[in-house]
């Protein structure tokens, strides 16, 4: 077919024409697509050019041994043109082309293997976009038109032209030779239904190309129209008119006075009229860039596809361009974006988890093939193109497709390959960790299998680490010897887990700390129990072993001893409230700590979990018990003891330990069980402070023991004018 030849709608002679009967089976199949509505029929002209591909990737094999099968047509295209007029579209490849008897056959008389499983699977519910995968894609002609109009032409034959409009019959001729236009390949006209012209439109056909066969690898060139303007002078436009005019027109009209050339040039009027011009313009400039070698493709070329596929306005943050060859083969081009989206964690069902487009042998299949990553991933964006999967393959059918497997775990190989890399550049990866670290975590706590390489890109906040967010490899660099275990803490901010009661004694140490204060870690140390060797311990949990010498062990040992009888009191005193008390190696300045069993949620969890919107607050009593630990060399905890050694009876030791649990419950991370009582605590201690009397007409409901002052060691108002309180502070 020449350049500049539009395809036009082929008429056969009737002299030579056969009629031939479908096949029970495709006249079935042609019955259930003509008369069953379909939401996506733009699938047709996917599966027309699909199948166009295939007919050019035919006669290129067979050009590599027998070079002169390219003789008659050396150009492999494919095009496409519409006629509004007559209501036709027709799609023209110079591939291998069909002989009549694979017109008959292939067309109409020979069932394919695939028809009857997928009328089968149509009956079942599938989605008319598989048509292809069942070697059946030619009749989705038959959503868009109620005639087809097939003609072919093999080098091994004549052109001969295929006809049906579906009716159970199609017919078969030699073409005439004043319809020969093809040299080899095929053409298919169209005639559209009633309800189908939108895809006559230049927009919806340039539309339809881009989205499902961009990448196909031939030229795909439409027939269009271009509207141009041209400048031109009044006398050009009227060249004709004037032409006409006669002498006695010239006699009638005034006479007009000689002016120089110079002044004629500069009173002649332009205007400006339109001119319309027909061309092929070529729709997939674009070759695949996953096709060419990662050395021949730029960086501006990169960033220019990224921008295409995934309409940022920013350059990509990484790049993972490869290809697996084997038993296996696919290439594949995977982007880091810079910033998340704002809805990536959304939970809304119907937002697209994935951005990777799926193609097979350049055809595209689906744009967000879930399939192809873990969640965790869905900030990744690219093209996988596989050369082993079938056509058009299913939703259902890639879940339990084996090559779609191995492909996966590929492509999250080199997404965590490209993250490491990434993590090179402090400044590079500093700006995707702000943007995607909850997506890290998140696989921290869903792929176990990659747990270890994922664990390397994480970045914390650190007792030692400053502004500077510190990875755990650099964290166990500095890790003193004496120093076995990794620790951490969770909490709500940097700034509240720094001055935890908890971290006292560890930075007294000079053990460095981990801050935790996004909720997700929580989630993710559920799953993240050691790193390079050290196992994670928390410093809010019972149990905290720090290393000391003998000397420490000694006097922590004879103060346990003489602190048993304080430690069951406040037990007894504080009731259900905590599970025991014992005396704590992690405190240095606080008088006391609330922490929570070492299998149990901690007080950073159970807060997370209540401030869930729809959280179950039966959930709760899951939480483990609370394990008061006291410091036996803290000054208030000296004076409680000596106190209760006095006077077992004295009711100001239970209204400090009550406080002390109320506050420690504060400190250590967890919500006030009754914040009236506590505030009603506190404004007594002010006024004992200030020496104000306590008025009569307190509140009933908030019980309250008096603070009394120990009367055989001090005066009305204490030997010094102190109370006892004050003497405790």
């Amino acid at each position: 077919m020449g350049s500049d030849e539009v395809p036009q709608t082929h008429n056969s002679t009737d002299s030579e024409s056969e009629t031939f009967a479908f096949s029970a089976d495709i006249n079935q199949l042609l019955s259930l697509i003509i008369n069953t509505f379909y939401s996506n029929k733009e699938v047709f002209l996917r599966e027309l050019i699909s199948n166009a591909s295939d007919a050019l990737d035919k006669i290129r094999y067979q050009s590599l041994t027998d070079p002169n099968s390219l003789s008659g047509e050396s150009n492999m295209e494919i095009k496409i043109s519409a006629d509004k007029t007559n209501k036709t579209l027709t799609i023209t490849d110079t591939g291998l082309g069909m002989t009549r008897s694979d017109l008959i056959n292939n067309l109409g008389t020979i069932a394919k293997s695939g028809t009857k499983a997928f009328m089968e699977a149509l009956q079942a519910g599938a989605d008319i976009s598989m048509i292809g995968q069942f070697g059946v894609g030619f009749y989705s002609a038959y959503l868009v038109a109620d005639k087809v109009v097939v003609t072919s032409k093999n080098n091994d034959d004549e052109t001969h032209t295929w006809t049906s409009m579906a009716g159970g019959s199609f017919t078969v001729c030699q073409t005439s030779d004043a319809d020969k236009k093809l040299a080899r390949g095929t053409s298919i006209t169209l005639h559209m239904k009633e309800d189908m012209t939108e895809y006559l439109e230049e927009r919806r056909l340039k539309t339809l190309v881009k989205k499902h066969s961009e990448f196909i690898d031939f030229p795909i060139r439409l027939y269009v129209e271009k509207t141009t303007e041209k400048e031109v002078t009044d006398d050009e436009d009227d060249d004709d008119n004037d032409a006409n005019d006669t002498n006695d027109d010239a006699d009638d009209k005034p006479v007009i006075e000689d002016v120089d050339e110079e002044s004629k040039e500069t009173k002649k009027k332009t205007k400006m009229i339109k001119e319309v011009t027909h061309e092929w313009e070529h729709l997939n400039t674009m070759r695949p860039i996953w096709m060419r070698s990662p050395e021949d493709v730029t960086g501006e070329e990169y960033s220019t596809f990224y921008k295409a596929l995934s309409n940022d306005w920013e350059d990509p943050c990484a790049i993972k361009h490869f290809s697996a060859e084997g038993q296996l083969e696919f290439k594949s081009v995977l982007f880091i974006p810079k910033r998340a989206p704002f809805d990536m964690f959304s939970g809304d069902g119907n937002k697209q988890k994935n951005h990777i487009k799926l193609y097979v042998r350049r055809v595209f299949i689906m744009d967000n093939c879930e399939e192809l990553l873990p969640e965790y991933m869905q900030f990744v964006k690219g093209v996988v193109d596989s050369e082993d999967l079938p056509l058009n393959i299913s939703r259902e059918t890639l879940q339990q497709n084996k090559i779609l497997k191995v492909i996966r775990k590929n492509l999250v190989k080199k997404t965590i390959e490209a993250l490491t890399e990434l993590a090179e550049d402090e400044d590079k990866y500093k700006t995707f960790y702000e943007a995607f670290n909850k997506n890290i975590k998140l696989g921290i706590h869903e792929d176990s299998a990659n747990r270890e390489k994922l664990a390397k890109l994480l970045r914390f906040y650190t007792s030692k680490s400053g502004e500077v967010m510190s990875s755990l490899e650099n964290y166990v660099s500095r890790m003193p010897e004496n120093q076995k275990s990794i620790y951490y803490i969770t909490g709500e901010s940097k700034m509240s887990v720094a001055s935890s009661p908890s971290m006292e004694n560890l930075k007294k140490r000079g053990f460095e700390v981990l801050y935790m204060v996004d909720p997700i870690d929580e989630y993710a140390m559920q799953q993240l129990k050691e790193f390079d060797g050290k196992k994670f311990v928390s410093v809010t949990r019972e149990n905290l072993e720090l290393e000391g010498t003998d000397e420490d062990k000694a006097h922590w040992e004879k103060r346990k001893t003489e602190l048993e009888p304080l430690c069951k009191f406040i037990k007894e005193t504080l009731d259900n409230k905590i599970e025991k008390v014992v005396l704590s190696k992690r405190l240095s300045d606080s008088p006391c700590i609330l922490v929570t069993g070492e299998y149990g949620i901690s007080a950073n969890m159970e807060r997370i979990m209540k401030a869930q919107t729809l959280g179950n607050n039966q959930m709760m009593p899951m939480s483990s018990k609370k394990t008061m630990e006291i410091n036996p060399d803290n000054p208030i905890i000296i004076v409680m003891e000596n106190r209760y050694a006095l006077d077992e009876k004295d009711r100001t030791i239970k209204d400090l330990i009550n406080l002390m649990y109320d506050s420690s419950l504060l400190a250590s991370g967890f919500s006030l069980d009754e914040p009236a009582t506590f505030t009603s605590r506190i404004n007594r201690l002010i006024k004992l402070g200030l020496s104000i009397d306590d008025d009569d007409d307190a509140d009933d409901d908030v019980q309250i023991p008096p603070l009394e002052t120990d009367g055989a060691d001090a005066t009305e108002d204490g030997e010094d004018g102190e109370t006892e309180m004050e003497q405790v502070d």
